[in-house]
């Protein structure tokens, strides 16, 4: 994102998984508009399917075949993950991640969520480690502490507005912090995805190109927008806050419009700037149909299709039913693809694959067959008898 800095490699991961019990959730339905995220809460029946609008960016498609009401009220994800960071060709790994199978076992039993709950984020670091670092290390007193979080066992409108507000003030929270903190340089900042599931929602909170993608019944539906400064709406409101864009780069710097940290680009605090830390909201609710998510820097974007990578994940997971090993695989084909990026990958299964290829069975070796001509077989006979010594 900006020019490498001489500064130590950090590579850090926290994982903690838990039991996954199960609590019935209010069903959500989702509409994607270019103004924003509106939610819909169905009274008795769950939409047959997800409206979607183009986006200045990239065009969602329409979401066909959904499953029946039935199949959607006795669906809940079964939550397991992998993750995978390389450090890539960079000379230093600035990306940090961090993955929560089980919330409330994490954070005690005195906090109260739809159940199952998970946390998963990635956070992709530039002009030094530092500001990455910081924002694994503090993230969950950012979300879950110090802007008093809501908590209730049944997601409803209330407690989705609130969960958006939290985490919204959260990246803000963050954000300041990065400021005061005296061990973070000024020119140090992070991009920040961020994926909370409670019960069937799940809500991508993202700042920057991190991106998050779920695969349904095998095709792609992008959870994020990336945020880089060519996009015509966060070009528009760069140039409206006094920035530009100078080849990609936003004021010639930053390939991203939206991050946590770079205060030497935010300076004087409080003031409008055309680098903000607000992240944009997607939500959906999981239905059967519904087999991963994958979060991921923008290291694997950079040289692979959401689809691309939806495919390769899926094919693993039908040999060998490991997203750890998927994870993996994503930064081993963006290596192959020449990324010239540090990588850094979640893989979020929400329930097992019914249908894994077979295992190959070993080849069995092909015999041969030939026919010996009468004068062969004589001879044949009269080596093997002075064999034998007859």
């Amino acid at each position: 994102m900006v020019a490498e800095q001489s500064l130590p490699v950090l590579d850090v991961e926290y994982v903690a998984k838990g039991s996954n019990n199960i609590e019935e959730a209010v069903a959500l339905t989702t509409f994607l508009s270019p103004q924003g995220i509106e939610r819909v809460r169905a009274s008795e029946a769950v939409s047959a399917e997800l409206l979607s609008s183009e986006l200045d960016f990239r065009t969602m498609d329409r979401i066909t075949d959904a499953p029946p009401e039935s199949a959607i009220l006795q669906f809940v994800p079964s939550i397991r993950s992998g993750s995978f960071a390389d450090i890539g060709p960079r000379r230093y790994m600035e990306d940090e991640h961090i993955r929560i199978d089980d919330l409330v076992s994490h954070l005690g039993s005195f906090f109260k969520f739809p159940k199952p709950s998970a946390f998963y984020g990635v956070f992709d670091g530039h002009g030094g480690p530092e500001a990455a670092a910081y924002i694994r290390k503090n993230v969950m007193r950012f979300v879950f502490e110090d802007v008093n979080f809501p908590q209730t066992f049944k997601v409803d409108d209330v407690f989705l507005e609130e969960v958006e507000n939290s985490l919204r003030k959260a990246f803000l929270v963050a954000d300041l912090s990065l400021a005061d903190d005296c061990s973070v340089s000024s020119s140090s900042g992070t991009t920040a995805l961020t994926a909370l599931i409670f019960g069937r929602l799940l809500m991508v909170a993202n700042a920057g190109d991190c991106r998050a993608v779920l695969c349904r019944k095998g095709e792609t539906i992008d959870m994020s927008q990336d945020h880089r400064p060519i996009y015509p709406s966060e070009k528009r409101r760069v140039e409206e806050l006094g920035g530009y864009v100078d080849d990609g780069y936003l004021n010639g710097v930053l390939s991203v419009s939206r991050a946590l940290g770079d205060w030497d680009i935010k300076l004087p605090k409080g003031s409008a700037t055309p680098l903000i830390a607000e992240p944009e909201f997607r939500q959906i609710v999981l239905t059967e149909d519904d087999e991963f998510l994958i979060i991921g820097c923008d290291g694997i974007w950079d040289v692979m299709s959401s689809q691309h990578a939806v495919s390769l994940v899926r094919r693993g997971l039908r040999r060998h039913d490991d997203p750890e090993q998927c994870a993996r695989d994503l930064v081993m084909e963006a290596l192959r693809l020449n990324t010239f990026d540090n990588l850094t990958v979640i893989v979020v299964c929400f329930s097992s694959l019914d249908h894994r290829e077979p295992p190959s069975l070993p080849q069995q070796r092909k015999v041969r067959c030939c026919s010996l001509s009468a004068e062969a077989l004589c001879s044949l006979r009269s080596l093997l008898e002075d064999s034998a010594g007859i």
